[in-house]
């Protein structure tokens, strides 16, 4: 029974996806969305299943189908392990993934695609849970590169404008440069477990059968660690490889709260916490892990202070929120980031959608230079928007507030470089955040009359999911309370080494108090400028000084365009101009000297045969002299 329910918790969303795809056109629009969704509420009602039994005996869930390679020592199962942590995650993927279809449903219903806009978002669910439920490495990049494959095709999907179709090239390329990493890291894993399953990787760590103490082994493992966190960079946007994140935007909205917020983002995250009990055991790669993420938090952050495109602020912020989740992983507070990756799919997931809302009501107008005042005629738009804001700014009792308050207090106790770098970027946080809210929702009206007479709240179907979302959003950090985390207790079989957690005592109050604080200073000096002076972002050509290359993304995509793009390039056009045009002219010579060749050798075939009997006596007498007079 136990394996047709996983059979049934991983197909389901494939069943819909070939449903919409192969007979999509011939049905309805509300039938094809209505399909999509099923399957993956389908899925969610499976987990949900699964996740109560586990949580009652404590017990992993095991489906073993087949053996699926077998070469000298190392063998593969095709395999999924249902545990604490995979079907945690299944229960957000699913259950914030069958809100993203119900709110898809009324948003994408005016496309003519709309069956394909759906069967790629359930192709997209099926892979994102083969990739949390295979209990091995090659299953989990089977899913990574499904995950993969997809976001180029939602991000595409409106591809007959070229700049969308650009921004999907570009996440798959960047994509493929992280991938490259992660499957080195799975070649190196195999080679010295003779395993990628996660089970006997783990089992041969704490029988001693992998000798912890041969520098050699402790040498290469460094390197598969490096190399999968490097899988993890491309997959979760972290520096170097985030530049596809903010421009994946070009997809349909929807599209991009499942990407940010419950799905591929995520993935990195998962990987490293699957595989806690390896990185344990090298604090080298986990303290440039910390530095990595603790970077990428502040420096998206400071990009989001100047964006003005509604999507293009969240989008910094989810590459500044996994930062912070990073920088849990490389302090080793795996259960935290995991915490946070929770509420973030809670109120990231509301936040976009909530500006799909806004966008749909705005006639497709992204820059929030030309909003202002939704908050009179978008009201359930705008509540649900304003408790997601104040969740990812960190104000208790939101649940952003408490696994925020966690990462930052664990940087605080380990590094404290790290806790500054953290808390600076949650006070942005809640600059930029408050900004948008601000510059949307509040003072006068400032787009076209055109715009003001087309503005009205969203249909239930969009407002539904919204709310929900905000619930959770106002709700979800009861999972971990500071003191009294179920979070940690149910995780515990997961993590090798779990965080050191600290009693609540002075420090850690007065830490709550800073991070308090800090958020309302941010807040404090957005509703300054945007409220109390009115103030407006200025056009883009009137831009200057460090707010101009702040604006420009410190001009990193142009970085990247002259110092790697532009050289291969150029390498590319020498092959095509001067490698390849010499080695044809060498390859066509020689076939025109064989043709010479063959010309003369062909007049020598003229069909006399005097003439071929003179050659024949010729040869003869020519080898009989050769034998004598050698």
């Amino acid at each position: 029974m136990e394996t047709n329910l996983a059979l049934l918790l991983l197909l389901a969303p494939l069943a819909g996806f070939l449903l919409n795809i192969f007979a999509g056109k011939k049905l309805s629009r509300n039938l094809s969305g209505t399909l999509g969704t099923l399957a993956v509420a389908v899925s969610f009602a499976v987990t949900l299943f699964f996740f109560m039994q586990v949580s009652s005996t404590k017990e992993p869930v095991m489906v073993n189908l087949f053996k699926w390679m077998t070469l000298d020592n190392f063998s593969v199962n095709f395999a999924f392990q249902l545990d604490q942590l995979s079907l945690l995650w299944l229960m957000f993927v699913t259950g914030i993934g069958t809100l993203i279809h119900v709110y898809s449903i009324s948003y994408m219903h005016n496309d003519e695609n709309m069956h394909k806009y759906f069967a790629y978002l359930n192709l997209f669910i099926f892979f994102m849970l083969m990739l949390v439920m295979g209990s091995n490495l090659l299953i989990m990049f089977i899913g990574w590169e499904g995950v993969g494959l997809c976001s180029y095709l939602l991000i595409g999907f409106w591809y007959k404008n070229q700049d969308f179709n650009d921004a999907a090239k570009k996440a798959f390329i960047m994509n493929r440069i992280g991938d490259l990493g992660f499957l080195i890291g799975i070649f190196i894993i195999g080679y010295l477990f003779h395993s990628v399953d996660y089970i006997d990787i783990k089992n041969a760590i704490a029988s001693g059968s992998f000798n912890v103490n041969d520098v050699t082994n402790m040498t290469w493992l460094g390197v598969a660690t490096l190399c999968l966190f490097i899988g993890a960079c491309g997959k979760s946007a972290q520096i170097p490889l985030y530049t596809w994140l903010p421009d994946a935007m070009a997809g349909p909205t929807p599209v991009s709260a499942l990407i940010h917020a419950a799905t591929m983002v995520t993935a990195g995250i998962f990987m490293i916490t699957r595989m806690n009990f390896v990185f344990d055991l090298t604090p080298d790669v986990q303290n440039i892990i910390a530095i990595v993420g603790a970077v990428t938090s502040l420096v998206a952050a400071t990009i989001g202070l100047m964006q003005n495109d509604i999507k293009k602020v969240l989008a910094y912020s989810t590459v500044s929120q996994l930062g912070l989740m990073f920088l849990a992983l490389g302090l080793g507070a795996y259960e935290i980031a995991v915490f946070h990756v929770i509420t973030h799919a809670f109120f990231k997931a509301c936040l976009f959608l909530g500006s799909g809302s806004v966008i749909h009501a705005m006639s497709g107008e992204q820059d929030m230079r030309n909003m202002g005042g939704l908050r009179k005629v978008m009201k359930v738009t705008f509540i649900t928007f304003l408790i997601a804001t104040l969740a990812i700014s960190g104000l208790p009792p939101f649940s952003g507030f408490f696994s925020k308050d966690e990462i930052l207090m664990t940087a605080f106790h380990h590094n404290k470089p790290l806790w500054v770098i953290g808390s600076v970027a949650s006070i942005m946080t809640a600059f930029y955040m408050f900004r948008l809210l601000y510059l949307t929702f509040f003072k006068d009206f400032r787009g076209t009359e055109e715009q003001k007479n087309h503005l009205h709240e969203s249909p239930s179907l969009i407002t539904f999911p919204l709310i929900v979302l905000a619930v959770l959003a106002l709700v979800g950090g009861a999972i971990s309370l500071p003191g009294s985390s179920w979070l940690n207790e149910y995780l515990a079989p997961i993590i090798s080494h779990p965080a050191e957690h600290h009693a609540l005592g002075t420090t850690e109050y007065m830490l709550m108090g800073v991070a308090i604080v800090g958020a309302l200073i941010g807040i404090g000096l957005a509703y300054a400028k945007y409220i109390k002076k009115s103030f407006v972002p200025v056009p883009d050509n009137e831009i200057t000084g460090f707010a101009k290359i702040v604006y420009n993304k410190f001009y990193v995509d142009e970085i990247y365009n002259t110092v790697i793009v532009k050289p291969i390039y150029a390498l590319g056009a020498f092959f095509k101009n001067i490698t390849e045009v010499a080695f044809s002219g060498f390859i066509f010579g020689l076939g025109k000297v064989a043709n010479a060749i063959g010309a003369q050798g062909r007049s020598a075939q003229n069909g006399s045969v005097g003439l071929y009997l003179f050659v024949f006596v010729l040869s003869v007498c020519s080898i009989i002299a050769y034998i004598f007079l050698k």
